[in-house]
């Protein structure tokens, strides 16, 4: 099972908006809203509360795939999420994730018995490249008790 088919069986707003994983790797992860009139808002784009769970789910993936294999003694958790809207989104978009600090040194703090907090950076797109939306989660290992 890929990342973003266990996303989208496991968090039922992924499935709920038709997220698509397009990439998911532990240096990037891309994900897409399609448009769907269903959840537009008022001025005819994606509801922001759409798109922030596009972002999110952008980021829970690329943490996914980067600390996957520590999911036996951590379990990760979104600490704090900003989101700044720059620009009137339209049609379809897409989030793209990047890891803010070097998996080797997230999973050395957990080796210290330590809970390691780091930032995941995601940018949502138009189709035509414009930067509609910026968002940065903090995520944690929480280590298993």
């Amino acid at each position: 099972m890929t990342v973003g088919e266990m996303l989208v069986a496991t968090v039922p707003m992924a499935r709920t908006l038709n997220l698509e994983f397009l990439e998911t790797t532990a240096e990037r992860a891309v994900v897409r809203l399609p448009d769907q009139a269903e959840y537009h808002n008022h001025v005819g784009g994606p509801h922001a509360g759409a798109m922030f769970t596009l972002a999110e789910s952008a980021s829970g993936a690329i943490v996914i795939a980067a600390f996957g294999d520590q999911m036996s003694r951590a379990v990760p958790l979104a600490v704090k999420a900003e989101i700044g809207y720059k620009k009137l989104a339209k049609g379809v978009v897409t989030a793209t994730a990047t890891l803010g600090r070097p998996v080797a040194d997230v999973i050395a703090e957990l080796d210290e018995g330590k809970r390691p907090e780091f930032p995941v950076a995601i940018e949502i797109q138009r189709a035509d490249g414009a930067v509609t939306g910026e968002m940065t989660v903090v995520w944690t290992l929480r280590p298993n008790a």
